[in-house]
């Protein structure tokens, strides 16, 4: 399949940002990797090899990034106002810098504007970060794949709570979106998949809590809650992804 690496200034972080592309054509995708993971972990955990019927054949290329999660989520003894600030400023990139840079290389690819959403993509705290950019921004993800997520701040900062926090913790934030808010719309044009195991290191309440709320809100999300034997780990990711991209691709 074709790669390339990339580097990309954030003037929202301040630093370079390390980008790996996997494909040529298709819908776009952003990888978010696991915990404090980096932009190879796509690869390195044989993400990209699991995806390659979809990255050769042109029907999804993948954006592999970093995460920040050692100065937010995990930066445990952090001052917790520093680290929702910072957190921000990675929501920030992604949002203001990277969609942008993404529809303009993958029209390029085309050869013909690309005008449909990015694939949100994660697991475990991955899939935290690709949830929260899906229900904050529908207008830019247009699908999301979250596999064995949390969806509370709480995992990240404790008891500590102010306005970044809510904004970032959606069970906070969704379960306070008004009945009439138009984004209920948009996400019920779209396609979502939340998944947990039942297994091991499987924490399903987090599932849980927001599955309700999104019930309640009549938004349609496909929460699928696998079995004993499904644990938090590779194996049963690499299973799923395949079970749920033809569904997310329209396939």
């Amino acid at each position: 399949m074709e790669k390339q690496y990339l580097r990309y200034y954030s003037h929202a972080l301040n630093r370079d940002m390390e980008i790996n592309v996997y494909g040529h054509a298709g819908h776009a995708a952003l990888y978010i990797p696991c915990q404090e993971g980096r932009f190879f972990d796509f690869e390195n955990f044989r993400m990209a090899d699991v995806c390659s019927d979809w990255l050769e054949t042109g029907r999804m290329i993948v954006f592999s990034i970093d995460t920040i999660d050692a100065e937010t989520w995990t930066n445990y003894s952090g001052d917790p106002r520093w680290r929702i600030e910072r957190y921000e400023q990675w929501i920030r990139f992604i949002t203001d810098e990277l969609a942008p840079f993404i529809w303009e290389y993958v029209s390029e690819k085309h050869g013909f504007p690309y005008q449909e959403g990015i694939l949100a993509f994660g697991c475990s705290l991955g899939a935290a970060h690709a949830a929260n950019l899906y229900f904050r921004r529908p207008d830019i993800f247009d699908r999301l794949l979250a596999l064995s997520g949390v969806y509370t701040a709480s995992y990240g900062f404790g008891s500590y709570m102010d306005e970044l926090v809510y904004q970032n913790s959606p069970v906070d934030y969704m379960a306070n979106l008004p009945e009439d808010h138009p984004y209920i719309d948009i996400f019920n044009s779209q396609r979502s998949v939340i998944c947990t195991g039942l297994g091991d290191w499987e924490i399903p309440d987090y599932v849980r809590d927001l599955d309700r709320i999104l019930k309640s809100k009549g938004i349609h999300t496909w929460v699928d809650y696998w079995g004993y034997d499904c644990c938090h780990d590779w194996d049963w990711w690499y299973k799923q992804v395949v079970y749920f991209l033809p569904y997310l691709l329209n396939e």
